[in-house]
């Protein structure tokens, strides 16, 4: 059993300087890393789903790789993100690893060894709009009305143009670097998880949100007619409309592009599509056949071929290396509306829903496109993880991971672009829903092996309003062989006990590691 190791970089370079020598584009290539949220494993069309259209997602699977065994590192956002910006898994740390409140502080320290300050070192000009999640400012969280740092450009980025949680946790406005959008000073901003404030009406007055006081265990504001998760009151003239967001992202991203075209450039645009509340643009509603949140997937899509058409016309596609991805697994409903039943797999044939150990809730799809030098129409079946790319991304650039950085990160950069290699750059994964290791249930992976802890083999369902019985099931280890059952269908621990301990043996390792390399 190994444990990860990144293959050294110098194997790696020969080969790549190899590929296309006579018209080969820069060596640092541009990368755009778009991380959508919620999206399942069943959700694109080129990964088997018939009543929703991607075809620019498709365009990029047909132009590029397409991975079948990827993974983000938790079954739920915040501990994602911040294992894919550092190469650490959020489990090992407490910051960070659960879903943060919208007021939370800053979970990755200023200074750490993140993706864009890997970047920034290599030359890049770095960005990142969309949704941020990681929480602001230090201890206590921002004063958002009065320079709100640290944040993102703390930690690497140059440019940052985000809301900070979700669409559905206030404060509900944008931040361009360090201020609030269209903040009135003579209106200030004020936000709190723990008392009401302001006037605005609860989830108290609304059935819907109901629903979420007793999945969340609070009370929620009500902006716009959505609801939201916590209080806020101020910044009237800052806050955004729903229907707004997707085209608000897409067209910074795009501007971001347009002014570093002359140079080497990182951008993690990280979508807020699909996450509730969905509110696509008007000209989105009804052109899927699954309701308001295939519409959103639509609207994603539409941002996708937003960006590519920007980079064909600034003739940059052949200099970028575009990687797509999901923060975490797909769920059909999270509480604030009946979305019908349709006949959409959002995972696909997986078990499991976003907020799941299942594969349902962290398997996700994973598009490389590199023209001229990832091969057309590929696909790929090595294990990945979305933290692998500060390591991969470090060899891409010719550089060399700082002692104790991005320990948990591994160079996939051989399957990234199908070069040959003798052995995968990741042999084991660990997969979490929220929560530091030695007080939660974890996942492991070795080949086709798959250990699930006691407690961890708990379904999520498709609404998140309902809550999972206690069975028999959750008070035994899991264990599955995903080749010969990719729907972890059977629990074989009582059949191969040796592999249960050989694997929790394992899983001790790889949680007892340092940051020593």
């Amino acid at each position: 059993m190994g444990l990860l190791r990144p293959l050294l970089t110098t194997l790696l370079l020969a080969p790549l300087a190899a590929l296309h020598a006579a018209e080969a584009p820069s060596a640092k290539p541009n990368i755009l890393f778009i991380l959508a949220d919620d999206i399942g494993y069943g959700d694109l069309s080129c990964y088997g789903a018939k009543m929703v259209r991607t075809p620019n997602l498709d365009r990029l699977a047909r132009e590029g790789r397409r991975f079948t065994d990827a993974h983000s590192p938790a079954a739920t956002c915040s501990p994602s993100r911040r294992a894919l910006l550092t190469g650490v898994y959020s489990w090992r740390q407490e910051a960070g690893s659960a879903i943060m409140k919208g007021d939370a502080a800053l979970s990755i320290k200023p200074g750490s060894v993140t993706l864009p300050s890997l970047l920034k070192q290599a030359g890049y000009t770095t960005g990142i709009v969309g949704k941020w999640h990681l929480g602001l400012g230090n201890e206590g969280g921002p004063d958002w009305n009065d320079g709100i740092k640290p944040g993102p450009l703390e930690i690497g980025f140059d440019y940052a143009f985000y809301f900070p949680a979700t669409g559905d946790r206030v404060p509900c406005v944008f931040i361009e670097n360090h201020q609030v959008v269209g903040l009135d000073t003579n209106d200030p901003i004020a936000v709190s998880y723990v008392t009401k404030i302001g006037n605005e009406p609860t989830g108290q007055e609304n059935p819907d949100l109901l629903k979420l006081k007793a999945t969340h265990g609070h009370d929620n504001t009500i902006i716009n007619g959505v609801g939201r998760i916590g209080w806020m009151t101020g910044g009237q003239t800052a806050r955004w409309k729903d229907e707004e967001i997707a085209d608000r992202f897409t067209k910074k991203a795009t501007e971001f592009v347009e002014r570093s075209k002359d140079q080497p450039f990182f951008l993690y645009f990280a979508t807020h599509n699909i996450h509730v509340p969905r509110v696509p643009n008007p000209r989105h509603v009804g052109k899927s056949q699954c309701g308001t949140r295939g519409d959103a997937i639509v609207e994603l899509d539409e941002a996708v071929g937003q960006l590519l058409a920007t980079l064909d016309r600034l003739r940059l596609s052949d200099k970028t290396l575009i990687v797509f991805s999901s923060d975490n697994g797909g769920i059909m409903d999270d509480g604030y509306e009946d979305i019908g039943n349709f006949d959409h797999p959002c995972n696909g044939l997986l078990r499991g829903y976003k907020g799941s150990l299942f594969e349902g809730g962290h398997r996700v799809p994973f598009i490389a496109r590199w023209p001229k030098q990832i091969k057309a129409g590929g696909e790929c079946g090595e294990l990945i993880a979305l933290l692998d790319m500060p390591a991969t991304f470090a060899a891409l650039t010719g550089q060399t991971l700082p002692a104790g950085a991005a320990m948990d990160s591994c160079n996939v950069l051989p399957a990234l672009l199908g070069l040959p290699h003798d052995q995968p750059g990741r042999e084991t994964f660990v997969a979490h829903v929220g929560g530091t290791a030695g007080n939660v249930p974890l996942a492991i992976r070795e080949g086709p092996w798959k250990l699930i802890q006691k407690g961890g083999a708990r379904p999520s369902f498709k609404k998140a309003d309902q809550r999972a019985p206690k069975t028999e099931l959750e008070k035994d280890p899991f264990l599955v062989n995903l080749a010969t059952d990719f729907g972890e269908t059977t629990n074989l621990a009582a059949r191969y006990p040796g592999r249960v301990k050989e694997m929790e043996t394992l899983l001790e390792t790889i949680v007892a590691k340092t940051n020593k390399k």
